[in-house]
């Protein structure tokens, strides 16, 4: 028997990519959620029952008011960004975090680590599994859940995959891309995750989890490639380091270096499931690769359409002064703000006004001259304007854009419909603040290809310097009282 949770979960890794997905789940659960975080301020919008407290696995005092209390404890933390050795800090925080449990008397530990067998294990698989052994060897029943490739967007494996297929048409591989894996979709990781609470255990249990299909990194490469409507040649080649493929991902991929090889070193070895036992203790049945990353691209576009992104800019760190603005999965994110000492409604009234007649509030010329650029290369350009000068609704057109969303007095979101290598929105949010309103401006691309990033890139700064200009002009127009530019 499981016995009965009477006590709150304790979750590392919160505001890490599985971490953060799970404390979503648990919330939705009604459980009572405590989150251990170096940096609490970096979790936010949190439930009514979840509480955080500032910690540090590697800080055995730090962590011990953490653990009073807890009934299940989540470890999700790895040290594969460390500068210095990861094998040895996963180690002590193993070690200090199996301690605290022990003490406090703890009745269960989940912890999730990496398939892969054999003596030659590579250090990052190695680590994996041996602090899966320091849990196990704790006296706390454990369950270690081994996964291959989670497949989800913004998880490390797959934007590696995606990265190299949407930036390199013909691809040198080495031979690594051939070997066996058994990738497992994020959804199907968090549901084993969240049914671990109450599967029985014993003294403590590894499970091999993974998703219904062996395939390789080719394979992957291959199925992204169709389903992102791209065609790609794979040209493997016999010699190519783990040092010269980290360095080659940390160029044309946003997985650094450092973190790139520690990861290329794992991906001779296979990692498939070799004990079904999973499939006998739970009900899970994982999806296929395909079905995976079917998912993971239709759960960012719904994602996209329901993001706030004014929160999601901030909570990240990074503004309009960053080069090519901020990243979101395969994104490229330009956000700027603007305070406005007058309600939402009057801050929203020349946004709802843009295109047509009224113009862009800035550098007119130059939106005209894309139009006619639009119009030579066989888009719509700027002819047609819009309908109704002062009313917009979902599925109008202004000028070469089309709206898709748009809540009186709050959003408008406008997808573009000129010919460009990618997908582009313009998004304006309008909040009530304590004197007033705040806009904020917010330009999207999803990139096709290295076409993409490339016009991204080249023309960041006209694109900032214009976008600037008009958030500053419609705050004017605001201010002013006036509807129009």
């Amino acid at each position: 028997m499981t016995g009965e949770r009477t006590g709150t979960i304790l979750l590392t890794g919160a505001t890490g990519y599985v971490g953060g997905r799970l404390l979503r789940l648990l919330e939705r659960g009604g459980e009572r959620v405590r989150c251990l975080a170096r940096t609490p301020e970096a979790l936010t919008r949190l439930g009514a029952n979840t509480e955080v407290a500032k910690g540090d696995v590697l800080d055995l005092q730090s962590i011990r008011a953490a653990m009073r209390g807890v009934d299940t404890a989540y470890y999700l933390v790895h040290s594969m960004g460390s500068s210095g050795s990861f094998e040895r800090e996963d180690r002590i925080a193993a070690q200090n975090f199996a301690t605290v449990a022990r003490e406090a008397g703890v009745r269960r530990i989940v912890y999730l680590g990496g398939l892969g067998s054999g003596a030659d294990l590579s250090s990052h698989l190695a680590s994996r599994q041996e602090v899966g052994r320091i849990l196990r060897d704790s006296g706390v029943p454990t369950i270690e859940l081994r996964a291959s490739i989670v497949i989800g967007s913004g998880s490390l494996s797959f934007e590696m995959i995606r990265a190299l297929v949407e930036r390199l048409p013909v691809m040198v591989t080495p031979r690594w891309v051939r070997t066996k894996a058994q990738p497992i979709a994020i959804d199907d990781v968090l549901d084993y995750l969240v049914a671990a609470l109450e599967v029985e255990v014993g003294n403590g249990r590894v499970f091999e989890i993974g998703g219904a299909d062996q395939v390789s990194y080719e394979d992957l490469m291959r199925e992204y490639a169709a389903q992102a409507g791209l065609r790609r040649l794979i040209v493997p080649v016999p010699l190519l380091t783990t040092r010269l493929s980290s360095l080659w991902l940390g160029l044309v991929t946003p997985i650094y270096a450092r973190v790139g090889q520690k990861l290329i070193e794992s991906l001779p070895h296979e990692t498939v499931v070799r004990d079904p036992a999973a499939l006998e203790a739970f009900t899970i049945r994982p999806l296929g690769h395909r079905d995976a990353i079917a998912r993971a691209l239709a759960e960012e576009e719904q994602e996209l359409a329901t993001t706030r992104w004014s929160d999601a800019v901030s909570s990240a760190g990074l503004g309009a002064d960053r080069y090519g603005g901020a990243r979101f999965g395969r994104r490229f994110v330009d956000s700027r703000s603007v305070h406005v000492p007058v309600s939402p409604a009057e801050a929203f009234a020349p946004i709802q006004q843009i295109g047509g007649e009224t113009g862009w509030y800035f550098a007119d010329g130059l939106w005209h001259l894309r139009g006619f650029v639009d119009l030579l290369a066989g888009g719509v350009g700027l002819r047609r304007g819009r309908r109704d000068p002062t009313e917009l609704t979902p599925g109008a057109t202004v000028d070469f854009w089309r709206v898709e969303a748009v809540e009186p007095d709050r959003l408008l979101r406008l997808r573009a419909e000129m010919k460009l290598p990618g997908r582009a929105w313009l998004q304006f949010e309008v909040d009530r603040d304590e004197s007033g309103s705040t806009i904020q401006q917010t330009a999207i691309f999803d990139p096709v290809g290295l076409a993409g990033a490339a016009y991204w890139y080249g023309l960041f700064p006209v694109h900032s310097w214009i976008f600037g200009g008009m958030v500053r002009a419609i705050s004017q127009a605001a201010s002013s009282g006036r509807g129009d530019a």
